[in-house]
Formats: structure tokens, sequence, C-alpha cells
């Protein structure tokens, strides 16, 4: 896959969260959707700092998280790549992410007196 076509972006000082945030989340998002398969090569630091606008500390520091989440690693000389366990490593987040948004759900139903039938057939409504 071309370098062009993967989606960053867009990372904006308006956007809610530090840009190396936005950054991760759009690495997350890219490696989720198949868009950056295992071994694909990422834009040098040099090169993705220039293409967004941002500074250089900014994507180092995002590729550093992506690298301790086991999403990407790097090769000295040769650069930055999604790991063969990236993908995996993505749809777990998601999948943690999904699961806490649901504690949170029934907590407020409960709160809001919603029974648990109740919750069990807007989840399949929405489903």
């Amino acid at each position: 896959m071309a370098r062009n076509a993967i989606r960053f972006g867009p990372i904006s000082t308006a956007a809610p969260g530090p840009l190396y945030e936005q950054i991760v989340a759009g690495v997350k998002r890219e490696v989720a959707a198949g868009r950056l398969a295992p071994g694909a090569a990422l834009p040098s630091v040099r090169a993705l700092a220039a293409e967004l606008l941002v500074s250089l500390i900014t994507v180092k520091r995002a590729y550093d998280e992506l690298e301790r989440d086991g999403i990407l690693y790097s090769r000295q000389g040769l650069g930055t790549f999604v790991s063969d366990n990236g993908a995996a490593q993505t749809r777990r987040l998601k999948r943690d992410a999904a699961r806490a948004a649901l504690r949170v759900a029934v907590r407020a139903g409960r709160e809001g007196a919603v029974t648990d039938q109740e919750l069990l057939d807007w989840l399949k409504k929405e489903l």
C-alpha cells in the first residue's frame, strides 16, 4: 500500500486530545481496518511530522507509545513497521473499550431504573 493512502488525520489542535494521541488513534484505526498490514512500513518520524505539520517530538512520542502497546516496532536504520500482532493488539484494545462502555451503560441503566430485560432488548436492537 502506498504511504499516501494511509490516513493518520485529521490531526488538529482544534480536535480533542493531544496531537500525539490523535496520531496514535489514527495508526490504530488504520491497523484495525487492515489498511496497515503486518510488516507495513510507516513514514519516518521526520516525514510524518512534515506531512502532518507537527513537531518531531509529537510523532516520536506517538510511535513510542505504539511500540509500548506492541502495535509497531522499529529497526535502526530501516524504519518503523506494523508488528505481526499489531492488528490483534488493536482489536483487543477496542474490545476492552467496548466492554467498558457496556459496563457504563449498564450502570447508567440501573441508576435510571431500567430493568435487565430492557437493557438486553436495547442491546439486541443495536446489534
